[in-house]
């Protein structure tokens, strides 16, 4: 998730996806139709108060990220260099660990590392809009996942499309005003989802602007099957692109974030909005064959060591 508070003054702070798990695992396949979006109910006159009130303060709390010099979009420089030892440390403490219990909603995790988490099968990218959110405006955020979308797959050598089949990572661009129809497409895409992963999406307070819960298939804890992203439909452009950023990433299984990570998203101090360099490595290492589901971290320690040794010119 990303997150960014008021205290003394607008101040950041980035939390982390959750995958859910307070629910019986779907089975691997299923013989139930594809889903239909769920109708979306005729578009107000205007926003909301509510809806322009939000919209209000995510302007506000980018105008101040980036008057402050955050939210930077050159992907890490000479003043961010970082070693192999740096890539290995922030890959373990990223994919191994939560910041928040799975299945607890947003209470902080026990801080045990857990097995190692991906997808296996080909990863199809969906995108959905509530009422709330203007054509021109659609238009744009397909663009920024489709263009998303080929990156990652480009980066971590993975199936990861966007159009066309069944699709089974679900990117959901809804506002206060589309709050009835996002929660009734969340339990229409996720009938097996418990109450407190209902909960997430249902009480989201304003500091958390975008999230994603990944769920597992049956007999199979460490392996994604499905997932669902909320990006908020009130922000500016630039946070948008962050939440974009952050959660498809986050959904493919990098789950934590970790304050020694940089330059890097997956780090509370809302230095870069926008995948890095360093967070490409992460993603080649985590996709990568020798790489399975569910190892630990000692299993995984010398495996990536020795692709990191063995690398040539980068992961792209």
């Amino acid at each position: 998730m990303r997150s960014y508070g008021l205290r003394w003054g607008i101040l950041g702070l980035a939390l982390t996806a959750l995958a859910a798990c307070d629910m019986p695992a779907p089975p691997t396949s299923s013989a139930r139709p594809t889903e239909r979006p769920v109708a979306s109910a005729p578009a107000p006159s205007g926003p909301s108060a509510n809806s322009l009130a939000l919209a209000s303060y995510y302007e506000r709390v980018e105008s101040d990220l980036l008057s402050r010099g955050l939210l930077r979009r050159d992907g890490g420089g000479p003043d961010t260099p970082y070693t192999d030892t740096d890539i290995l440390r922030n890959f373990e403490r990223i994919a191994f660990y939560d910041e928040y219990q799975q299945g607890a909603g947003y209470r902080p995790s026990s801080g045990r590392a857990g097995g190692l988490r991906k997808w296996v099968g080909p990863v199809r990218i969906n995108t959905e809009f509530g009422a709330s959110v203007p054509e021109a405006q659609r238009a744009e955020d397909r663009r920024l996942v489709a263009d998303y979308a080929a990156r990652l797959a480009r980066v971590t050598r993975h199936p990861i499309t966007t159009g066309g089949g069944a699709s089974n990572f679900h990117v959901l661009f809804m506002g206060e005003d589309d709050r009835d129809t996002m929660l009734a497409r969340i339990r229409q895409l996720a009938p097996e989802a418990g109450p407190n992963t209902i909960a997430i999406f249902r009480d989201m307070p304003r500091t958390i602007h975008c999230l994603v819960v990944a769920f597992s298939g049956q007999g199979e804890d460490h392996v994604y099957r499905r997932a669902i992203a909320l990006i908020r439909a009130e922000h500016p452009p630039l946070m948008r692109q962050s939440c974009v950023h952050e959660e498809l990433a986050q959904g493919l299984g990098l789950a934590d974030d970790f304050p020694g990570a940089r330059p890097s998203i997956f780090n509370d101090d809302d230095e870069f909005a926008l995948l890095t360099s360093h967070d490409e490595e992460l993603l080649w290492l985590l996709y990568h064959p020798d790489l399975k589901p569910g190892m630990t971290p000692d299993e995984a320690r010398p495996i990536l060591r020795r692709l990191l040794d063995a690398r040539q010119g980068g992961p792209v």
